[in-house]
């Protein structure tokens, strides 16, 4: 069996028991850092072997790791912090296991951008998470004005030598809205900071950021700053019958057309 383990993201104590056992349960755990991880096993008293397992070598490791749960042997996955997969190596892992028919599972645990949406007080209720801006400035322009009319919150992923720039590219792209970076997540500086995008993000820059920002706005359809006769006669002068014209301002407006019938009567009054 192969686990793909989510690990502490900074606070050692968010580990979880399942996380513990799936690492003492294995025969061999692939690591993005084997350094960084051995620092975590050692922590808890666990000796295990270690085999790397980052971008750079990932395809390699995955034929590895495949032979490695082929034979029957366990074996765990972790990256540096957080779960696998998440803007993390992983995924290549996963799809060579699912094309070759080897179980795998997940015990999930600690993951930054849900952290970081929960403290950010923006609605969670529909969001897309982005991960880091990659790729000239250009390239990122254009990815992120696909996202311009999102009504959900969205996330990012931000190194601290990149913030300014990646919030200033928001700007470029969403306009001026309000944002949030959280930095330090479970650590004893934690902080989530409210901003404008069109201000900056002020103080120094240190630790990996969650930079969030609210979803587009519903922009007030123009009919509706007219009188409720002048939104009627629009339509009726665009073609429209008068019932069809009252219909159609009674869903601009989200009213029922009863609501509207009066102003369709032939009088002076308003």
């Amino acid at each position: 069996m192969v686990t793909f383990v989510a690990t502490p993201i900074g606070n050692l104590g968010d580990i979880t028991l399942r996380a513990l056992d799936a690492l003492k349960e294995a025969d061999v755990v692939f690591c993005e850092d084997t350094r960084h991880s051995l620092r975590l096993l050692n922590h808890f008293g666990i000796k295990k072997p270690l085999a790397s397992c980052h971008k750079f070598n990932e395809l390699a490791a995955a034929e590895k790791l495949a032979a490695l749960a082929a034979e029957g042997k366990n074996v765990a996955v972790v990256t540096d912090a957080g779960t696998p997969v998440i803007s993390d190596p992983g995924n290549l892992l996963v799809n060579v296991l699912r094309e070759r028919g080897i179980p795998y599972t997940l015990a999930p645990g600690a993951c930054a951008f849900v952290a970081a949406l929960v403290l950010s007080g923006f609605p969670a209720d529909v969001f897309a998470f982005l991960g880091f801006l990659r790729g000239k400035k250009s390239e990122k322009l254009s990815f992120l004005r696909e996202y311009a009319a999102f009504g959900g919150t969205l996330a990012f992923y931000s190194a601290p030598q990149d913030v300014d720039a990646d919030v200033a590219l928001l700007y470029e792209a969403f306009g001026d809205r309000e944002a949030c970076a959280v930095r330090e997540i479970t650590k004893v500086h934690e902080e989530a900071a409210h901003f404008r995008l069109g201000e900056g993000l002020g103080g120094e820059k240190r630790g990996e950021y969650v930079l969030l920002v609210r979803g587009a706005q519903k922009r007030e359809n123009p009919l509706n700053l007219l009188s409720e006769r002048e939104h009627i006669a629009h339509y009726v002068a665009a073609g429209m019958s008068e019932k069809e014209a009252l219909k159609a301002a009674a869903k601009d407006r989200g009213v029922s057309k009863s609501a509207l019938y009066k102003f369709t009567l032939h009088t002076d009054e308003e």
